[in-house]
């Protein structure tokens, strides 16, 4: 990186009784410009590549939607994660079934806020809407509609000071942009997005415009969130994803110590350099596992339906309730008539049928409101989903922002 690279400055506000530093970036693109050497643009290919197998699998897909509506959900609740929430994967399922969850509703609901903010932004860019301010306004919205975000004015940049990891500005780990700032920061990073004042490669500007995002912290709460998801629908709305199937939260979540210290890092020491390999360097792992638990999910699917159809005559209705898990990997048996139409005596056995197989396990060893888990693609979803603990590294840091 260059010897001497300033990504902003410090001007002083009061607020809270106090008066502080508040950090205003530049305008990207960088500058002096982006230092890469050969290692770095070979990263820059090799994130290219496996950003480019990971699209070309969404062609094969026999059913692309059926893994974006699970993708999406597991990128929900990572996301969440990072923030505090302490939902799990099968708990928003359970909550969108509207069976009983066993955490605080809270946490399921904000997860589900955002898989309705992410349906709602990558709607609006299939219709053709850019990726812009309002829409980025209208995302914030949906996210904090409902639940502990709905006194945090949805949908709105925010008018008053806000800070990130303390008590008061004072002891404040970073001090986003004053509130008078805010719409001139965010108007330059709309700019930057659409090539303006130079066209940027994709991977790079994903890179760098959520640095920038997070600096300028543009809402009372759900910056991260917000940020995070404008990683895929940026990648979306310049075609280098024909479906938004990279998802950056499980790369930030097991390195969040990493993830926090880099945007940090970029502000103070100007190191969009280092951002970029790690970023990039997500970008690889993320798109390599989304690979290969695609293609582990169609061996199970394959594998599965083949076992059914040894049952001969009898397979017609376990197949028909196996299609129903490869879309709801947790479904009750008055769930499963509803959706197939079927009589619940006809749902129960096929039910029990596919437990002796070994396709499908009871969960909650009751008799009555039982749920049944298609399991082994569960675990497949379910990898890195683990809510965070106090004892996690640097939990402190899962900050709500």
């Amino acid at each position: 990186m260059p010897d001497h690279r300033t990504t902003g400055r410090f001007v002083t506000v009061s607020t809270v009784g106090e008066k502080v530093r508040a950090y205003v970036p530049f305008p990207l693109p960088p500058s002096p410009p982006l230092a890469l050497g050969n290692d770095d643009i070979d990263l820059l290919e090799r994130a290219n590549r496996a950003l480019g197998r990971l699209d070309g699998l969404s062609s094969l897909l026999p059913d692309p939607q059926l893994f974006l509506y699970q993708y999406v959900r597991k990128e929900a609740v990572l996301s969440s994660q990072i923030e505090g929430t302490r939902s799990s994967f099968s708990d928003l399922l359970l909550f969108e079934d509207a069976e009983t969850p066993g955490v605080p509703l809270d946490d399921v609901r904000e997860v589900s806020n955002y898989v309705a903010a992410m349906e709602h932004g990558l709607a609006r860019l299939r219709e053709g809407f850019p990726l812009s301010l309002r829409l980025v306004r209208e995302i914030h919205g949906v996210l904090l509609r409902k639940g502990r975000g709905a006194g945090k004015s949805p949908g709105a940049f925010r008018t008053t000071q806000n800070w990130i990891a303390g008590t008061r500005p004072g002891n404040a780990l970073f001090v986003p942009p004053p509130p008078d700032r805010v719409i001139e920061c965010m108007g330059a990073w709309e700019k930057f997005l659409h090539g303006d004042p130079e066209p940027t490669p994709t991977l790079i500007k994903a890179a760098l415009a959520h640095v920038q995002f997070e600096t300028i912290h543009p809402f009372l709460d759900g910056n991260g969130r917000v940020g995070r998801l404008a990683i895929t629908l940026l990648l979306c709305a310049e075609q280098a994803l024909a479906q938004p199937l990279l998802y950056l939260s499980l790369y930030f979540k097991t390195r969040r110590t990493e993830y926090y210290d880099w945007l940090q890092r970029v502000r103070t020491e100007g190191d969009w350099e280092g951002w970029l390999r790690f970023f990039l360097t997500g970008v690889v792992e993320t798109a390599e596992q989304a690979t290969g638990a695609a293609k582990r999910l169609l061996e199970l699917f394959a594998a599965d339906r083949a076992r059914i159809e040894k049952l001969g005559r009898a397979a017609a209705s376990p197949l028909r309730v196996h299609e129903l898990l490869r879309r709801h990997p947790l479904v009750s048996p008055r769930r499963a008539a509803i959706e197939l139409q079927l009589s619940a005596p006809t749902v129960h056995a096929a039910l029990e049928t596919l437990a002796k197989l070994g396709v499908v396990r009871e969960t909650t060893g009751r008799q009555r409101g039982r749920v049944f888990a298609y399991h082994r693609y569960l675990e497949v979803l379910e990898e890195g989903t683990r809510p965070l603990t106090e004892n996690d590294s640097n939990s402190n840091l899962a900050i709500r922002h």
